[in-house]
């Protein structure tokens, strides 16, 4: 039987309690393994360019959660109105929403030369606090800044910075929860020298939204996150027809097939109007069921980097 959550409220706050012992499923371990590839990857080549060009390498997490993976621990996580909204409407279940994340210390742990700024970006200050504990304790040489703060906000101060310094050369992550991150944000990075790891609740979240019968009560959330208005997403994810009838003509709205797969591939072509390349085919992450319920893509505006993406997904 599938393990759920226990949700309530609590000072704007998602409240996931239940004993476990571990968090996540298989696909969270493929994330991170895909992940920890593409740094050891990307710092080598960057490393045969960062002196001659003077480059400053920045690595951003933008959820980088406790990087805690205890036991028998309750889990609070803040949200948005919005998303704490939607969340005490949907059945998460434990496989599809995990506080843990394992990329920071991973990233640190690299035998290459290393970026020379890592921040570290959660929300939460408890969390954000046991990380900073953490990894202070397994490195002590780095520059290691630590922020709980909103991602959109830090991501776009990053962006500022970037276009600001053409020496400056970032390497994102963005691992949500759930719908946090704003495509406005994501459209900021336009024309700056970023690699950016994305991960898309297509099927966890996104789709459970998008209801059969085209009543999008997060409509504002859903806007936000694609970039897209309400006419557009109704005409993309909706068919219409007419059927005739003893009363009259009748309208018959219908969900379209494939909706995860069309939910990657919308947000795949929104990430193409920022960046040059982008992966095609992203790492799609199922759950036990073999439902897909993520989409973990890839976007830089170099074409080596995503030809490196391709091949780390595709093995």
């Amino acid at each position: 039987m599938d393990k759920k959550y226990k949700i309530s409220e609590d000072n704007d706050a998602l409240l996931a309690s239940e004993a476990y012992t571990t968090w996540g499923g298989p696909w969270t371990e493929r994330k991170l393994i895909a992940f920890e590839k593409y740094v050891n990857a990307y710092l080598t080549i960057m490393n045969a360019y960062r002196d001659k060009n003077e480059w400053k390498l920045i690595y951003f997490d933008g959820f980088a959660g406790s990087g805690s993976r205890n036991e028998n621990e309750d889990v609070e996580i803040l949200y948005d109105e919005d998303t704490l909204k939607i969340f005490n409407e949907l059945e998460i279940k434990e496989e599809e929403l995990t506080p843990y994340k394992g990329a920071a210390e991973r990233v640190l742990n690299t035998t290459l030369n290393g970026f020379d700024y890592y921040y570290f970006i959660d929300k939460d200050e408890t969390s954000s606090n046991q990380l900073k504990e953490k990894l202070s304790r397994i490195q002590t040489d780095k520059e290691l800044v630590f922020r709980h703060s909103d991602a959109n906000e830090q991501l776009e101060l990053l962006a500022d910075a970037m276009h600001k310094n053409t020496k400056l050369k970032s390497l994102v992550l963005l691992d949500p929860f759930g719908m946090q991150v704003n495509w406005n944000s994501i459209s900021k990075l336009e024309g700056t020298g970023t690699d950016l790891w994305i991960l898309i609740p297509t099927g966890v979240i996104v789709n459970r939204l998008l209801d059969r019968k085209c009543k999008l009560t997060h409509i504002e959330k859903l806007t936000s996150f694609f970039g897209k208005d309400e006419t557009f997403l109704k005409n993309y994810f909706y068919n219409t027809r007419y059927e005739n009838t003893l009363f009259g003509e009748t309208e018959i709205v219908e969900k379209v097939k494939n909706p995860i797969e069309k939910i990657a591939n919308l947000y795949i072509q929104q990430m193409q109007t920022i960046f040059k390349y982008v992966t095609e085919m992203p790492l799609v992450l199922y759950n036990t069921r073999n439902i897909p319920i993520f989409h973990f893509a890839f976007a830089s505006n170099n074409q080596s980097a995503v030809k490196i993406a391709h091949q780390i997904i595709n093995k």
